[in-house]
């Protein structure tokens, strides 16, 4: 799960972690009022989505009086904003964040994830701040700095400190700075994140270490112990398909193909989107209904799929281990009827009541075809949509 910025931020402050004074808008006069409420002559105004490089597309801007505010706020509130996170269809803005100016002398990056090579903690940290990372992890590596912690042990002084000097924060700004790294370590491990993000981290003309903007992403399966956090979910930001998927303990994710997959497992889910692609077609989706499918979640399953205008076929592939063959046969047939499916359907099933639920789709008069094998399954469904 994503958040946005301003959340982000009221999290870091929870654990300390020092940030500029803003106040969130949802209408252009909230705007001004909180911009009126912050004081002072200048002000930023920020889209917020759940979407990085919002600088670059048109979404932070600088007032500098009440009136730029309003008249920014109004430009920003409803635009279409495009990103390179965004894809070319962009993303509404339906909220602002106003904050107060920051008096900015050198730009940090600074983040906290989760290494599973090392099944460590990876704390990354570079001199070049506010750009892209992925940018200046191409061209100029040397200057991101890692350390892995042990979850165990805890991020220690040594290694902050290796951080702090290795990005060139000055002598006189380095134990705050290394407070900050340590804070953010903690804020990571305690929400239960995947990413911790702080670009960027700033350094300000006084001395102080200040995160001029913030980006959490969250594990799911562990926001049943945050619902602080869980409170912060934003369904304007998420793809409906996904919302609907989750509300039948489906996992869903919408792809670029037009090849619909039901799978169960996501491991087998994963296989067999690299078999499609393997055999020279593309997945529209993953979707995995998990090991307690029923017909109700299967019909489901279908209904999301078939949203897509661009699904021409779907595999079913699955393997009956806790879920049993016949019980997905039925859901499929019923599935097929209750959707009433104009596009090909070719099913792979092996594993539990494997013969009875092969039977149920032969008997069903619906035109399914029936594979044995992965590779046969992708085969015949790439020749079906071609």
């Amino acid at each position: 799960m994503k958040i946005h910025e301003y959340q982000a931020k009221e999290i870091l402050r929870q654990f300390g972690v020092v940030t500029p004074r803003g106040i969130p808008a949802f209408s252009v006069e909230e705007a001004v009022a909180a911009a009126e409420k912050l004081g002072g002559s200048l002000w930023v105004v920020k889209a917020q989505i759940h979407a990085g490089g919002r600088g670059k597309g048109g979404g932070v801007k600088l007032a500098r009086s009440l009136a730029e505010v309003r008249e920014l706020a109004g430009q920003i509130l409803g635009m279409q904003l495009v990103t390179h996170q965004t894809g070319p269809q962009g993303q509404q803005v339906r909220r602002l964040l106003i904050e107060e100016g920051a008096d900015i002398r050198k730009e940090y990056y600074l983040a906290v994830l989760t290494d599973r090579a090392t099944q460590t903690v990876a704390v990354m940290a570079s001199s070049e701040g506010g750009m892209d990372i992925e940018e200046v992890a191409r061209t100029t590596p040397e200057k991101i700095i890692k350390v892995f912690v042990d979850p165990v042990q805890g991020i220690q002084d040594g290694q902050a400190r290796e951080l702090a000097l290795g990005i060139g924060v000055p002598e006189a700004s380095l134990a705050q700075a290394i407070d900050t790294f340590k804070r953010l370590y903690t804020c990571y491990m305690e929400s239960d994140a995947s990413l911790a993000e702080i670009n960027p981290l700033i350094l300000e003309g006084n001395g102080g270490i200040k995160a001029l903007d913030a980006k959490f992403n969250f594990d799911s399966n562990a926001l049943y112990r945050h619902p602080d956090i869980l409170a912060f979910r934003d369904l304007d930001e998420e793809d409906p398909d996904e919302i609907e998927a989750s509300k039948f303990d489906l996992s869903y994710v919408s792809l670029g193909g037009n090849i619909g997959c039901l799978v169960n497992g996501a491991g087998l889910a994963m296989a067999t989107m690299d078999t499609i692609k393997l055999f020279g077609a593309e997945p529209a989706n993953f979707l995995d209904v998990g090991g307690g499918a029923t017909t109700e979640k299967v019909t489901e399953a279908f209904k999301i799929m078939l949203r897509n205008p661009r699904v021409k076929g779907i595999l079913v592939n699955i393997f009956g281990g806790i879920m049993r063959c016949d019980t997905i046969a039925s859901g499929v047939v019923a599935a097929a009827r209750e959707t009433h499916l104009a596009v090909p359907l070719v099913v792979r099933m092996k594993g539990t009541n494997e013969e009875i639920g092969k039977k149920i789709l032969a008997d069903s008069g619906l035109p399914i075809i029936a594979a044995d094998t992965m590779a046969e399954a992708a085969t015949k469904i790439v020749a079906a949509v071609q």
